[in-house]
């Protein structure tokens, strides 16, 4: 669909009086040259580019040193065949990035500059820009878009909605107008009194929504339907705007007369939104404004946004034509007092930090894909057609087979064959020259859930592992075809990003590898240094003086500089921060030194295509007791604790049973491995509220 066929949303929206037909594209949008033009120029901060260069320097150092040992041992000896250890020199680069570039960073936090957390630049804006007026014009429309499923009406949308229309009434008081679009997944799933509930709330706060049928692959019983994607957020959206923008197309050919009316234009809408839901034969329920307007704000279902953050975050994408989405920092939205829900606070708003530092810096905002505004116009350059995925995915179609889910035939703005559909637009947009610019100016005003349980943590984990193994590699069973790297990693690769982020990033996907090989290359450390110790190469680093590094650098140095660098750059009480970063240190070293198995799984399940699904993570809580957590715990971990097991009497047996020249018993050996079998075998008890609360 071209742009001079898609329908610009009036932005005369709540005006009576007569208006004109209205201009089909944004004429300050128009062959816009991003590097020229009206657009305020800001500074770029190099600090990123030095610490990564640091970090890059640190890394080959430390191969090289493994090198250097060994060219001393084949001089010694004269064995060449050692020389197949480099071999492994680029997976330990790969693995090694983040550890190197924390260490990098913590030393900047603790000494570097702090000053440019202050001030706005390329990336990162630190304060408002000036506001909009509307004597100089009408303000943008905003589309606050809103994915739900079957979450709590009263408990979780209700309070979110509520939000919104605060937010709207500011924007409104400023001469701005906004609708809310809700994609609402889970309306033709609920039972017809929620349903009906859901309706009657929809009309009663003015509320757009679009509703898509149930999954239904195999067409058994109802007309089939394929709710593609592992996560289904990508195709939620996408449905919904298609069903949007097929109402547009049919209203940009309403004539219009001189004397047009807002009524006329309503009725005509009202008129093109029927005629669509007749098109899809039922399949599609929708009502209200689900047009969309100059900027999309996408949030979840239990956010809570600031009052203001409109008008500045319009004005900003006004001045700022090249950006195509500002990310906002956000703080955290507690539904419980857990000690569990707590600890994953503070590890939230440790990121949030991290990546305000980072960007700050220098290096380009990640978009996380919700609390952000979006540039309607740039999301559309992007748009693609999917006609393969549309044969490839589950209850695939026959060649000749009209795709089922079809609205604006296979256009798609969001990724539905990736897990993460946030990284995939967000790469496409800076490859068309679009930037993403980080807002921390609203502090802790915009929130969002975490998640409640330890299942639900654990499922985050496992799908960003997962989607990290996507966006680099094919599954093994299409290397044949495709190569074994997608095309998305290789326009990454190859992308105008600048060359520290693709380092940063690299460093960020490095990590779950790093996780999902800690417990593999913990047992083969077992047994190398218990039989091999004193005969391995040099070049081999054991899992003792791994760990130490892990706990000097993350536990103790990287917790003193969060503490510090929130201390200096956000004036808040050292003794404070101090207290509160380091407080969480048992409760993350448990987590993230039980997860190995779970990314690890993950990461082997989209290698070998190995279906793996996830649910909506739960935004309220639910009433439970010791009773029924045992069962669940029982059913969801008992390959883990079958692991637990066996490596505790196998431990037991290398100190007391093995033959006496082969038993297992320095701690260099045993000590990683059980911190291994700690982790994971506490992870589900220590981690579950309910269960340490012995309620039954």
């Amino acid at each position: 669909m071209t742009e001079e066929n898609r329908y610009s949303y009036d932005r005369f929206h709540s005006v009576s009086e007569p208006i004109s037909e209205v201009d089909e594209t944004n004429s300050s949008q128009e062959n816009l040259d991003l590097e020229e033009g009206s657009i305020k120029k800001r500074p770029t901060y190099l600090i990123n580019a030095v610490t990564v260069a640091l970090t890059v320097a640190l890394v080959l150092t430390l191969v090289g040193l493994g090198c250097q040992a060994l060219a001393q041992e084949i001089a010694t000896d004269g064995s060449w065949s050692r020389i197949f250890l480099l071999l492994t020199a680029l997976p330990q680069i790969f693995v090694s990035l983040f550890f190197c570039q924390s260490l990098i960073n913590t030393i900047f936090q603790l000494l570097g500059p702090v000053s440019q957390l202050k001030v706005n630049s390329k990336f990162y804006s630190a304060n408002p820009v000036k506001r909009l007026h509307i004597k100089n014009g009408p303000l943008p429309h905003v589309t606050i878009q809103c994915p739900v499923y079957k979450e709590g009406l009263k408990a979780v949308i209700e309070p979110t909605v509520e939000s919104l229309e605060a937010a709207i009434r500011n924007y409104e008081s400023h001469g701005g107008t906004a609708n809310i679009f809700m994609n609402d997944d889970g309306m033709q799933l609920l039972s017809p009194e929620e349903a009906a509930e859901r309706r009657a709330y929809y009309v009663a706060h003015k509320i757009g929504w679009v509703a898509r049928p149930k999954h239904n692959p195999s067409g058994e019983g109802l007309q089939r339907f394929i709710r593609r994607g592992k996560f289904k957020k990508a195709s939620n959206m996408n449905y919904a705007l298609g069903i949007s923008l097929k109402v547009e197309d049919k209203l940009v050919k309403v004539d219009r007369s001189v004397a047009w009316t807002q009524t006329e234009e309503e009725e005509a809408y009202q008129k093109c939104l029927s005629g669509v839901l007749d098109e899809e034969l039922g399949r599609a329920w929708a009502e209200g404004d689900i047009r969309v307007g100059d900027y999309i704000l996408i949030v979840d279902s239990d956010t809570r946004i600031p009052e203001e953050c409109m008008i500045d975050a319009v004005s900003e994408l006004e001045e700022s034509p090249q950006v195509a989405i500002i990310q906002f920092s956000s703080g955290v939205m507690n539904v419980t007092t857990s000690y569990f829900e707590t600890g994953i606070t503070f590890f939230t708003n440790l990121i949030y930090t991290a990546i305000r530092y980072a960007v700050a810096n220098g290096d380009v905002s990640p978009f996380v894909g919700h609390n952000a505004f979006l540039r309607w116009s740039a999301l559309q350059e992007v748009s693609f057609k999917e006609e393969d995925n549309a044969h490839d995915d589950e209850g695939s179609l026959s060649p000749d087979e009209k795709d089922p889910n079809s609205t604006t035939p296979y256009e798609k703005f969001w990724s539905e064959s990736h897990v993460s559909e946030d990284f995939d637009i967000s790469l496409r947009l800076q490859t068309m020259g679009y930037h993403i610019r980080l807002g921390a100016y609203c502090g802790d005003g915009f929130k969002e859930g975490v998640s409640l349980t330890v299942y639900d943590e654990l499922a985050r984990w496992e799908k960003y592992a997962y989607g990290c193994n996507e966006l680099l590699f094919h599954p093994i069973k299409f290397w044949w075809k495709r190569g074994p790297f997608t095309p998305l990693f290789l326009r990454f690769i190859f992308s105008n990003m600048p060359l520290g982020s693709k380092i940063t990033i690299l460093a960020y996907i490095g990590t779950y590898y790093a996780i999902g090989y800690a417990w593999i290359g913990t047992l083969l450390n077992y047994f190398l240094i218990g039989w091999l110790n004193g005969h391995l190469d040099h070049y081999y680093m054991n899992s003792w003086r791994v760990w130490v590094a892990l706990i000097v650098v993350f536990s103790g140095a990287g917790n003193l500089a969060l503490a510090i660098v929130r201390y200096r750059g956000e004036q808040c009480s050292l003794i404070h921060q101090i207290w509160i970063c380091f407080r969480w240190v048992p409760l993350l070293f448990i987590f993230l030194g039980g997860i190995s198995m779970h990314v690890c799984q993950a990461i082997l399940c989209h290698m070998f295509s190995i279906d793996m699904s996830w649910g909506a993570t739960a935004k309220e809580v639910t009433d439970t007791s010791f009773f029924i957590e045992m069962p669940i715990i029982a059913r969801r971990f008992k390959f883990v604790f079958i692991f637990c097991i066996a490596m505790t009497a196998l431990i037991l047996c290398g100190v007391y049973v093995f033959p006496y020249l082969w038993r297992i018993d320095q701690l260099i050996a045993i000590f990683p491995l059980a911190c291994i079998i700690f982790s994971h075998f506490l992870l589900p008890v220590l981690l579950n509220p309910a269960l340490m609360k012995f309620t039954w």
